[in-house]
């Protein structure tokens, strides 16, 4: 990486996912707070209630993300942390926080990251507004978003407005795995409008409040490649990627949805103004990329080793008109996601040829494993294989390709409440015990490090 001096090296997190303090220093509920509390919606009928404790416990892992050796860490902020009712009065307890946690990464030389919203949506926004169906929900984040840069922006220099619309759209509202727990096969389209909207009225005042810094957004994206040279096997992989990706960022940097979405779905897909379009072309600094597994693609159904929509991570199917298969000789980690690093990289190319050389960052990539005691835990060589073949891929598409790659994030600090896995699936470089919230970091912690240092 010795071209690229200016590379960031990081690890991320999420709000709701570590900091716990759910009914703390005015903190608002949100949707997840309430989706954890729901029988029979999370493994174990785990909550997020204390999580990793990273309210009262983020000096001591800014340390640790210290000691690692990253040049940068990317969080999110909790909206019910700063509006408890989303669109009210600003919590200053909230502000407080990401103060302290701020001041105290930049004293240690670390540079912040920041993601406004990470599917956490303040619950009274849902049951008032119906969240993200309503564009007044994208006018309450763009309210947010301003709140967040007016008290931020002095210190925080690189800012994603959302992670993964995908899940929040197909997974939340679409096949209602996730919160709000909504399905429908129409919902999901309606989502992604108003959540790309909000993205442009968030940039819009981050813009006009002439800030000095970068805004963008973080989509993820599984890989698709052709199974077969057919000319029918080659549509497949790219329209699949262009209603997985392209649908939530095409309109960032174009201003419109992909052709083949518009020709497939009609009336199904929301317009944009003209005006919405102006507002959205050029709204993104730099694309976000969090990427985890890769699939062939096949427009037959006779394939061998197909995988469902759902469990591919791959959109509304019947849309997409792809299937999805997987090789068997691929390794397949706990959450049942194919290693497969050559992916990693063609990945990277398409995003960086189809969107005209915009700087990337990978702002998550990682792998699960589903290991709960802290013996077998900590001894994760797979991880640290995982981070190594996926960072030497990302090495080939800078060096070799000429991507524009300007960070990695590995996924995760620590080990976290996984959303509706609850506390069984573990992505962390750090192990977390849940019942005394003790840290101790894993050989990929010292793998990673040696990476960092060694680029």
């Amino acid at each position: 990486m010795s071209a690229k001096e200016n590379f960031i090296w990081g690890v991320a997190t999420a709000a709701h996912q570590v900091e716990g303090a759910w009914l703390e220093d005015g903190k608002g509920l949100n949707i997840w707070d309430a989706y954890s509390h729901t029988p029979g919606k999370i493994t174990n009928e785990d909550t997020s209630a204390v999580a990793c404790d990273h309210y009262h416990r983020y000096e001591e892992d800014v340390d640790l993300i210290s000691d690692l050796g990253v040049g940068g860490y990317r969080f999110s902020i909790s909206w019910a942390r700063i509006l408890p009712d989303g669109k009210g009065a600003v919590n200053q307890k909230g502000i407080d926080f990401y103060n302290r946690l701020i001041d105290g990464l930049l004293a240690k030389g670390v540079t912040p990251f920041v993601t406004l919203y990470h599917w956490d949506l303040p619950l009274a926004l849902q049951m008032e507004d119906d969240g993200w169906l309503s564009y007044r929900t994208a006018e309450a984040f763009a309210r947010y978003a301003e709140v967040c840069f007016e008290a931020f922006g002095d210190r925080v220099k690189h800012w994603m407005t959302f992670n993964e619309n995908w899940c929040t759209a197909v997974l939340g509202n679409g096949t209602g795995l996730f919160a709000p727990g909504r399905v429908s096969d129409d919902e999901p389209y309606i989502v992604a409008h108003n959540l790309l909207l909000a993205h442009g009225l968030a940039v819009k005042a981050y813009r006009d409040g002439h800030y000095e810094g970068q805004i963008g957004i973080a989509n993820n994206c599984d890989f698709r490649e052709p199974l077969t040279d057919s000319d029918e096997d080659r549509a497949a992989a790219q329209e699949s990627l262009e209603f997985f990706y392209g649908w939530l960022t095409d309109p960032v940097v174009f201003g419109e949805y992909p052709a083949i979405m518009r020709e497939r779905l009609g009336d199904r897909l929301p317009e944009f103004t003209p005006e919405q379009k102006q507002l959205l072309k050029g709204s993104a600094d730099f694309l976000g990329l969090n990427h985890y597994t890769t699939h062939y693609a096949s427009r037959t159904d006779q394939v061998e080793n197909a995988v469902s929509s759902e469990d591919g991570n791959g959109g509304i199917s019947d849309d997409q008109q792809v299937v999805l298969s997987s090789d068997s000789d691929w390794p397949v980690t706990s959450m049942g996601w194919f290693v497969v690093p050559w992916g990693f990289r063609k990945m990277l190319n398409w995003i960086h040829e189809r969107y005209n050389g915009l700087p990337i960052y990978v702002t998550e990539n990682g792998t699960a494993l589903a290991n709960n005691d802290v013996e077998t835990a900590i001894d994760d060589t797979e991880r640290a294989e995982f981070i190594q073949s996926y960072t030497n891929a990302m090495k080939e598409a800078i060096e070799e390709d000429g991507v524009d790659v300007r960070g990695y994030f590995c996924w995760t600090l620590m080990d976290n409440f996984e959303w509706t896995r609850g506390y069984d699936m573990r992505f962390g470089l750090i192990f977390c015990d849940f019942e005394t919230l003790e840290r101790t970091p894993k050989a990929s912690y010292y793998a990673y490090r040696e990476i960092i240092q060694s680029s």
